[in-house]
């Protein structure tokens, strides 16, 4: 069995890194804290924890907090993880029979992250992460917000996952950190000027926003998956500009990267669903239903391909008075969110439609 360290970087987490810790603390076999500059009892939490808790002078650089975690594991794997973030009960026990099965051969694990949950408690929206990595291999994090993990070897893709439970979020300390690199003259890599513009669109700036989506797309450098999300995140831009001709442009600008995803159909419905043109809507939705992600893609949001195109789809068919239709849309949708309001509520209308329709044949 191999052995593994824990190691995280914290700051002001008192709420949250006792959770943390208490989904992780009987699988690990070390546990290193690196804080930042706590002012709140995050320190006097994470001692009933473990001893191993190190300070690390915070400079606004987050890859070089997570190197100096890293730089205190002792065992043969790390596992890294945010004081926010938890292994729920069924993912515990698969992590203790990755524990169990995995290799030393293998170089980086990769796990989801559960970043939202639907009304039934089940994962919307992820991504993957390379969370657990051999020690000798001496991985190093890149970037000073928004930091990766440069990995490469054997690479084994689990099925673990993350679940990201925050409390609260600073909304000003990663694009303050941004701003403070351009004034000092530093160029922001492709990646980190395509998370700049993330920042700037989750502040509003959405014209600024456009600027560097523009400059980090032109570059050509991107990798394909943050190109497709940039041209669907300058969508978003277009479309609180009220820009409808370029919203649209946005959308199609994806398909140069790769086939249509699930996300941009839907967009490409939502958007012929508002000129009430309801066939093209029709065709767009259906094809966000039929088109396949790969199931370990990096990003997904899985609303756009099950539950989100069959309640459109019931809203158009409606429309075009195609009940029984729009019902087995809606039924459809209610497999996957069946204590929806909407749902619920679309539920008795249909019934009430379709009884009308039956006394009236």
């Amino acid at each position: 069995m191999i052995s593994i360290s824990l190691c995280m970087i914290v700051k002001n987490e008192e709420d949250v890194i006792g959770r943390c810790l208490d989904s992780v603390k009987d699988i690990v076999d070390e546990i290193n804290i690196v804080d930042t500059g706590s002012t709140d009892s995050t320190k006097q939490v994470v001692a009933q924890y473990t001893d191993r808790i190190f300070d690390f002078k915070w400079i606004h650089h987050f890859a070089a907090a997570r190197n100096f975690s890293f730089q205190q594991a002792t065992k043969e794997y790390i596992l890294w993880l945010d004081a926010d973030d938890v292994f729920l009960e069924e993912d515990r026990q698969k992590l203790k029979a990755l524990k169990a099965s995995l290799t030393s051969d293998i170089d980086a694990v990769s796990m989801n992250y559960h970043l939202s949950f639907d009304h039934e408690g089940n994962a919307d929206a992820l991504i993957r992460r390379y969370r657990l990595v051999r020690r000798e291999k001496q991985f190093q994090w890149i970037g000073a917000v928004h930091e990766y993990l440069e990995v490469c070897g054997m690479l084994f893709d689990s099925d673990v996952a993350v679940s990201h439970l925050p409390l609260t979020h600073d909304h000003s300390r990663n694009i303050t950190i941004y701003r403070q690199l351009i004034e000092t003259g530093e160029t922001l890599s492709p990646r980190d000027t395509f998370y700049f513009a993330n920042e700037l669109v989750d502040h509003g700036l959405f014209e600024e926003a456009i600027y560097y989506y523009e400059l980090f797309l032109t570059s050509k450098l991107g990798w394909i998956e943050d190109n497709i999300r940039a041209c669907l995140k300058l969508a978003d831009c277009y479309s609180h500009l009220n820009d409808k001709e370029n919203n649209f442009s946005a959308i199609l600008r994806s398909f140069e990267y790769d086939i249509p995803r699930p996300e941009a159909c839907c967009r490409l419905g939502y958007h012929f669903m508002e000129q009430s043109r309801n066939y093209e809507a029709i065709f767009w939705y259906e094809q966000a239903l039929v088109i396949k992600q790969k199931p370990n893609a990096p990003f997904q949001n899985k609303s756009f391909s099950t539950w989100l195109p069959h309640l459109q789809l019931c809203v158009l068919y409606d429309r075009l008075q195609q009940y029984e239709l729009a019902n087995a849309h809606n039924e459809l949708a209610g497999s996957f969110i069946p204590n929806d309001p909407k749902i619920l509520h679309n539920k008795e209308y249909f019934k009430r439609i379709l009884t009308i329709n039956q006394n009236d044949s």
